[in-house]
């Protein structure tokens, strides 16, 4: 239910959630941890945020100097711009500023700028943030936050779930280092795929374990266990971090079992006690149903969950595609005949498929890998 409403928003174009701070410190840790000096001396740009809410700015911010930055910009997009409207009260960080417009602030983005050090205290922290009003509303497709986007070297965000293939377009368009958060399924997208399968992009280090808790500003209804009343957070299991900064964990080789002891040994009991794992009728390749029960002897294509990008090594695997729509007819899947549809009429072209007990059947979107020769 809790990726149903992630899907849900996605397609009403609901796109205010906030991430936790401690996400973000959890994540940006993991590309210092490889690299310490990997944002000294760049500038990072924070576009889709709300730099007044937003703890990606705030993070950015109080640890300026501790990261080495040369320039923070974060910008936010107008009120009146934003598919959800609901009702705006101006902070008093704006309202006191002697260029405080009551119209602009509903009409236009903002862009806030961190530098220098404006208040004489030897120190540049979130203390010094300067902001002014942007000319237009602070879409990221405007020509003004292009700009921006050229201008920096390293962009981290949350952007809208909506836009999330035109905002990873505008990125490559650009040639720019990036942290960003996505949904899961978008790594099936036929504009995202092949940027992970070319080692253009990949996941980051992860939410903790799995699950990313969000603020919202617009309460909708969610199923029992994805709100918390309490703390005003709602749960996510299919949001993760997408990005082509290096991390430690993307180098970390799987431990895996051979055939003979996954047979043995599996936690799983559809691998346990089989003779050999179950073969594609379409495609010269093995189903493995589960990341932790690839067989690490076996050298031919296997399908495996799409979950298994979160675990994938480059340096253990290659991917040879997705077995999905046109994705999978470009891999040579042939189209299903009446025959095959008329037993199992939730057949389609582009996918995977065996029979069991002479039924055809299709396993869950897979992606199709080899081990690295």
């Amino acid at each position: 239910m809790a990726n149903q409403n992630l899907s849900n928003a996605k397609t009403a174009k609901n796109d205010e959630f906030y991430t936790q701070y401690a996400d973000i410190q959890k994540e940006i840790n993991a590309y210092l941890d490889y690299d310490p000096h990997v944002f000294r001396g760049k500038t990072v740009l924070l576009p889709c945020d709300d730099p007044e809410w937003s703890n990606f700015t705030k993070f950015f911010a109080q640890n300026f100097e501790l990261l080495g930055l040369k320039k923070l910009i974060s910008t936010s997009y107008a009120p009146e711009s934003k598919n959800y409207k609901i009702p705006y009260q101006p902070t008093l960080f704006e309202t006191v500023q002697p260029y405080y417009s009551p119209d602009k602030t509903k009409t236009h983005g903002k862009i806030f700028v961190l530098e220098r050090d404006i208040t004489g205290d030897n120190r540049i922290n979130i203390d010094d943030l300067e902001w002014q009003y942007l000319e237009g509303d602070g879409d990221f497709r405007s020509k003004e936050i292009r700009a921006l986007r050229d201008e920096a070297d390293i962009i981290v965000t949350n952007p809208p779930f909506s836009l999330f293939r035109e905002f990873v377009a505008w990125l490559m368009e650009a040639d720019k280092k990036f942290i960003i958060i996505g949904n899961m399924n978008a790594i099936t997208y036929k504009e995202i795929f092949p940027l992970i399968k070319e080692n253009k992009m990949w996941m980051g280090n992860g939410f903790q374990s799995g699950n990313a808790y969000f603020r919202v500003m617009m309460l909708k209804e969610y199923a029992n266990g994805v709100y918390d009343s309490e703390t005003g957070l709602v749960k996510f299991r299919n949001c993760c971090w997408f990005t082509n900064l290096d991390h430690g964990r993307r180098h970390e080789p799987l431990r895996l079992m051979t055939m003979a002891e996954n047979f043995k040994h599996s936690k799983h009991k559809e691998i346990r006690g089989r003779k050999e794992y179950i073969k594609y009728d379409n495609y010269d390749a093995i189903e493995v149903p589960f990341t932790d029960a690839i067989p690490s002897d076996y050298e031919g294509a296997m399908g495996v969950p799409k979950s298994f990008i979160d675990k994938y090594c480059p340096e253990q695997f290659e991917i040879i595609g997705v077995a999905e729509g046109d994705s999978g007819k470009e891999l040579g899947l042939k189209p299903f005949d009446r025959e095959l549809k008329k037993l199992n009429p939730s057949l389609r072209d582009g996918q995977l498929y065996y029979k069991e007990n002479g039924i055809p059947k299709k396993p869950y979107a897979r992606i199709l890998i080899r081990k690295k020769q």
